[in-house]
């Protein structure tokens, strides 16, 4: 095989994710132990970022309608990590030319259907390959799964025990939406793919989603009192992405002999100030949903939201901060509590920082990372406490500690 050229390839570079991505690998704490070049369809626009971030960065022309140029932007890399959504249109032939031409990939999509069809397409012959084909790997869903494993892990090597229970509570400040996010979201919306959504074991391996209990699989559909964490909740958007990548990573870690536990479920919300706020939320998020559901209603946001390309100013970005709290529950009823905290907002610096030290991890740490494990793999069967490492390393807060439920009184 030949040896790539580049560690790591940004496609998708001069998208408004992308061009994050670029800045953040050119100005990285190891920028002198990697090599990375930047790719996509646009010359202009690719020389263009070339000579923002100081020059001396090779570009690459590959265009996902061009199977051709796709692989040999493959072919160059040992790990592409795509920004290019909506990626069941933009990033699919990238995926297939990893897996052929053994190479790892990432990405950030928030895609479950598409990624299930990867599933079936294609972990088979990665697994047999050893190639690590690892997406969503931005905020959606690293911390959420990176967090429920390490809980699962500490209640393991700490205690000796299995998890019952693992619930995730989100909260962020600051940022937005941008538009590369936005048309994932609709061309989700209009290739009907709500019912394969809506499945809670829609990325398990197939023996696995004929036979698994359905414990804890009911999403949050209303403004709820959580007494372990003393706050009221409320559904969270990407809880339909983040539970499902968390429940593969269940499922791929007990075929590996290391079980979450005997009956595991996971859960997330949003956390909010008061009953008021959660229920102003709730309601929020079901006209949303609805909206989506109709061809009005999807003109609608392309007409007010941001376009692709476009999204938060630097300031919004900066200034944001991404907290998630997650509460595990062992065998015999013992809390664990992991608290995250990322800076800057969630949907665009905290992703940036999440996806860069997720490429990185797959093209510098291989002999560290949890071994002879190939396919479609999720954030933390891929990575474990490497990436960990590698995200406290970039400024992430987490902590792990015991502690006992608290029984505050409801307002």
């Amino acid at each position: 095989m030949t040896e790539p050229r580049y560690d790591v390839v940004v496609f998708g570079a001069t998208g408004f994710t992308g061009r994050q991505l670029a800045e953040r690998l050119a100005q990285h704490r190891d920028r002198e132990r990697f090599t990375f070049a930047i790719a996509g369809r646009n010359a202009d626009k690719l020389a263009s970022l070339r000579d923002a971030l100081g020059g001396g960065i090779d570009v690459l022309l590959a265009d996902a309608s061009d199977p051709s140029s796709i692989r040999a932007m493959v072919r160059s890399a040992r790990v592409v990590a795509s920004t290019a959504g909506p990626f069941a249109l933009y990033s699919d032939a990238v995926v297939e030319a990893c897996v052929e031409l053994g190479r790892h990939y990432t990405d950030i999509t928030g895609e479950t259907p598409w990624v299930r069809t990867l599933i079936d397409r294609h972990h088979d012959a990665a697994a047999a390959a050893g190639v690590r084909i690892v997406p969503m790997c931005g905020f959606d869903s690293v911390p959420s799964d990176l967090g429920a494993w390490m809980v699962v892990d500490f209640i393991r090597t700490e205690l000796g025990q299995g998890t019952r229970e693992v619930k995730g509570f989100h909260s962020m400040r600051g940022g937005g939406l941008n538009g590369g996010t936005l048309a994932s979201a609709l061309n989700m919306a209009e290739r009907g793919q709500r019912r394969a959504m809506g499945d809670p074991f829609l990325l398990d391996p197939e023996s696995e989603r004929r036979t698994e209990i359905r414990h804890g699989s009911r999403g949050q559909r209303e403004p709820r009192f959580d007494v372990d964490l003393g706050r009221w909740t409320a559904p969270f958007v990407m809880e339909p992405i983040n539970t499902r990548v968390v429940r593969r990573s269940a499922a791929l870690s007990r075929a590996y002999g290391e079980p979450y536990g005997d009956d595991f479920s996971y859960r997330e919300s949003l956390v909010v100030g008061s009953r008021t706020k959660a229920t102003a939320l709730t309601l929020g998020f079901g006209l949303a949903d609805a909206l989506l559901r109709t061809g009005s209603g999807r003109a609608l946001f392309r007409r007010l939201g941001p376009k692709p390309g476009e999204g938060p100013s630097e300031r919004a970005m900066e200034r944001g901060l991404t907290r998630l709290h997650l509460v595990g529950t062992a065998d015999d009823g013992t809390s664990v509590r992991c608290d995250m905290t990322i800076p800057g907002d969630a949907g665009n610096r905290a992703t940036v920082t999440l996806l860069s030290e997720s490429a990185l991890a797959l093209a510098l740490d291989g002999d560290s990372l949890p071994t002879q494990r190939g396919g479609l793999l999720t954030p933390a069967t891929a990575f474990g406490p490497v990436l960990v490492q590698r995200l406290r390393d970039a400024g992430v807060q987490i902590s792990m500690r015991t502690s006992s439920p608290k029984r505050p009184s409801q307002r």
